[in-house]
């Protein structure tokens, strides 16, 4: 193991050195590591060749010694390069900014740490350091609020898919007890407290969303407040997961108004039919063959419904705005579709009738063409589409020239994949916003649904003169 640091901290890192010694690390630290007439840089260097773990001790002023710079360089290129796990260390009596990509892994935070309170968060590295099991995480010590940054490393699929558990930090409580109570099922099941110390939180967390069984999502008004739970539900949507949401307090999520939920506000964990559901979905993802005749889970319920959150116009054009400014463009998408449903108290629908269409109000419409066209250069937005193709007298007919000319479809005989496979074949020009709802994919007339969604939209766009 490489330990990195700036020389005001060189006392503190040493004396974690001693500690990881005694722990049965083997280390290397250039104060005891380097004997007299090394060349500094040339052993440095091939200690970081020979070190499957590097830790980048990061105090007040690490950042600003030229020296602890490039020894951070050097660790996030081995990093990236070939696997070595890199573990931010915080240490100090006050806060450090975290460099950039050490502040997308999960760190361990010694700051303030002193006596029996350091000694046993080192065996806890130590143990990390030999390969040993960890204990599980129900908090990082932060909210994960970098969820966003484009990530363009292949997400390979994890060795056992899994189901993944979304939270926000006042449920972990809730979580770890509803993961116990999944895993005593032998069903595989994964949080936020699985990640272990050093992952890169982002690219493990959007790689288990890709590949997951299904979503688990606890709803509560942190939930709903929370900017990392709102990116895992877009992205879970984004590759046409199965969402499983679960009601603890509150109002139900706005961005899963048309799911199926689990009402557990009294404390109950999922019972016995919740949990036949969740063997269902396991047993045909491991067959690759769900069933025919109906969706995997129920429709949403009819009786008692509890309604789902309302966000204000503002704020959801807000989160908009952040997530093309993020490039975060189907993400986006999916919160535009989103947003104009909810304008139309058509969220637990999913859909949008044509009657629907007419109470669009005009100034969102123009607010949302504006940050499609602002954010892409005028490439997406519905003025961008309306120079693609034009809309004809509404009919279902007129949805294929539509699909045609802004690229969601290359020919009129082909069939329409779902949504994760849909977004690949996006073109230059014109593809979003596609009104695409992942969630109604699981239904039989899920393409019917989208169709109206589409012509209510646009024909509401040329009834106010938005399109050419």
């Amino acid at each position: 193991m490489f330990i990195s640091y700036a020389e005001d901290d060189g006392d503190w890192a040493g004396t974690l050195a001693d500690r990881l010694k005694a722990e049965g690390v083997r280390v290397f630290f250039d104060r005891c590591s380097l004997r007299p007439g090394d060349v500094v840089v040339h052993e440095l260097e091939a200690a970081i060749r020979r070190s499957k773990h590097g830790i980048q001790v990061v105090g007040p002023l690490t950042m600003t010694e030229p020296w602890a710079r490039q020894e951070y360089a050097a660790l996030v290129q081995a990093s990236a390069g070939r696997g070595l796990r890199l573990i931010p260390v915080l240490c100090g009596d006050r806060d450090a900014d975290i460099p950039p990509f050490a502040s997308t892994r999960v760190w361990m935070d010694f700051r303030k740490l002193s006596g029996p309170a350091f000694d046993a968060k080192a065996v806890e590295l130590a143990r990390v350091l030999r390969g040993e099991e960890q204990v599980r995480k129900t908090g990082l010590g932060k909210e994960l609020l970098d969820l966003a940054r484009p990530e363009h490393r292949p997400l390979a699929e994890p060795t056992h898919p899994a189901f993944v558990v979304c939270y926000a930090r006042a449920d972990a409580g809730y979580e770890e007890g509803l993961v116990d109570h999944i895993s005593r099922l032998d069903l595989p099941v994964w949080s936020l407290g699985h990640l272990e110390w050093g992952d890169d939180y982002i690219w493990t967390i959007r790689q288990q969303l890709q590949h997951a069984l299904a979503v688990v999502v606890l709803m509560s008004p942190e939930a709903e407040e929370s900017q990392d739970v709102t990116r895992e539900i877009l992205e879970g949507q984004r590759h046409s997961r199965e969402f499983f949401p679960v009601l603890l307090r509150g109002e139900r999520n706005y961005l899963l108004a048309s799911s199926w939920y689990f009402d557990a506000r009294n404390g109950d964990l999922p019972g016995p039919d919740e949990l036949r559901l969740l063997r269902r979905l396991h047993d045909s993802r491991r067959s690759d063959e769900p069933p025919a005749d109906s969706p995997l889970l129920p429709l949403p319920p009819t009786q008692r419904l509890v309604p789902a959150v309302r966000s204000p116009a503002h704020t959801s054009l807000s989160r908009l705005k952040a997530l093309l400014a993020e490039h975060e463009t189907e993400h986006a998408d999916l919160l535009t579709t989103t947003l104009l449903l909810e304008a139309v108290g058509r969220l637990e629908t999913g859909w949008m009738r044509r009657s629907d269409g007419k109470r669009l109000p005009d100034a969102l419409l123009s607010d949302i063409d504006a940050l499609w066209s602002r954010f892409s250069g005028g490439i997406y937005g519905f003025r961008a589409q309306a120079r693609r193709a034009r809309l004809g007298g509404g009919r279902h007919a007129d949805f294929m020239a539509l699909s045609l000319g802004y690229g969601w479809r290359a020919s009129p005989g082909e069939t329409m994949p779902k949504y994760q496979h849909f977004i690949g074949r996006a073109r230059s020009h014109g593809f979003f916003p596609t009104l695409r709802n992942p969630q109604s994919e699981q239904y039989l007339d899920w393409y019917n649904q989208w169709t109206e969604t589409v012509l209510a939209v646009h024909l509401r766009l040329r009834e106010k003169g938005r399109m050419p």
